[in-house]
């Protein structure tokens, strides 16, 4: 029995193009050859990467932009009632005219400085909490049942509370917020802590690392970008919960002019003080971000530039 010679046959095909099984008939063989073209975001990735980041910048800005000039339609052609819901070329006057007066900078500095002391000792707080409990076995088991009963509390229901223990002025606000951080920090490091891989755990013990060498080169450098996340989202919680608080318990502070303005029907310097709120939380947070991505440069980045 003589065995047959076997004919192959090779062509090109396109990124789309799915190989065919081979057929056997009569003894031949047919065998297809694949050659992948690369794409153009791999012949050039760096053009490739602006060409993607000019898209998606423009897509962040026409979007609200589209939504403002609806709205200043709406209110020109009175599809809307401008009394309740002034036109955005009116809310910029204002504002504009409330900054050169003078009027504005105090209530943002108020603000300001409550959601930056705030936020400092709710972070240092649940840092450290969450680095022990992650660590620690027995300090979880012993602080986490109350921790979790805490955290489901509504934290705008803790503010008598704290307007008995510390007074009117300053220190309820910053308490509010303080609290607020504290949990979104404290869960986020726990978790990160606890999430840190086995293997780099027993790689310094291997080397022999007292707990300050494990914890400043392998738990620190694991947990990082977990622990940072939460922090860039306790940020824009405490912009929302200190606006809250002051609509309740403050003399100045965004949040006091934005409910004061409504009380005296002037909504135009509402939607001022709803402005600057969302603008300061968007500047708080990227701030955040842009400091995370310097202290964590190995971590893997949603905007960065494409890794080489």
């Amino acid at each position: 029995m003589t065995s047959e010679n076997t004919a192959a046959s090779a062509r090109t095909a396109g990124p789309g193009e799915h190989p065919r099984e081979g057929e056997q008939d009569g003894g031949s063989a047919e065998t297809t050859l694949l050659v992948r073209r690369p794409g153009p975001g791999e012949r050039d990735p760096v053009r490739a990467h602006r060409r993607r980041r000019a898209i998606e910048l423009s897509l962040a800005l026409a979007v609200p932009a589209a939504l403002v000039l609806l709205w200043q339609l709406a209110a020109d052609q009175r599809w809307i009632d401008s009394r309740i819901y002034p036109a955005p070329s009116t809310i910029a006057a204002d504002g504009w005219q409330r900054a050169a007066d003078g009027k504005l900078w105090p209530d943002v500095w108020a603000t300001l400085k409550r959601v930056i002391a705030g936020y400092a000792l709710g972070t240092a707080a649940g840092y450290l909490f969450g680095l022990l409990m992650g660590a620690l076995r027995m300090v979880r088991a012993a602080l986490e049942p109350l921790l979790d009963a805490l955290y489901v509390v509504p934290k705008l229901a803790l503010l008598p509370v704290f307007l008995n223990m510390f007074g009117l002025g300053e220190g309820p606000q910053i308490a509010l917020v303080a609290t607020t951080v504290f949990f979104f920090v404290w869960i986020s490091t726990m978790a990160a802590v606890m999430g840190v891989a086995e293997g780099h755990r027993e790689a310094g013990q291997v080397f022999g690392a007292g707990p300050w060498q494990m914890f400043r080169h392998v738990l620190l450098p694991a947990s990082l970008p977990q622990v940072l996340v939460g922090m860039r989202v306790a940020a824009g919680v405490a912009v929302l919960v200190i606006v809250a608080s002051e609509q309740i318990a403050a003399n100045d502070g965004l949040g006091h002019l934005i409910f004061d303005s409504r009380t005296l029907f002037q909504n135009d310097v509402m939607f001022v003080g709803i402005v600057c709120v969302a603008v300061l939380g968007v500047v708080f947070s990227e701030l955040v971000r842009f400091i995370g991505r310097r202290l964590t440069p190995w971590a893997p980045r949603d905007r960065g530039r494409p890794q080489s």
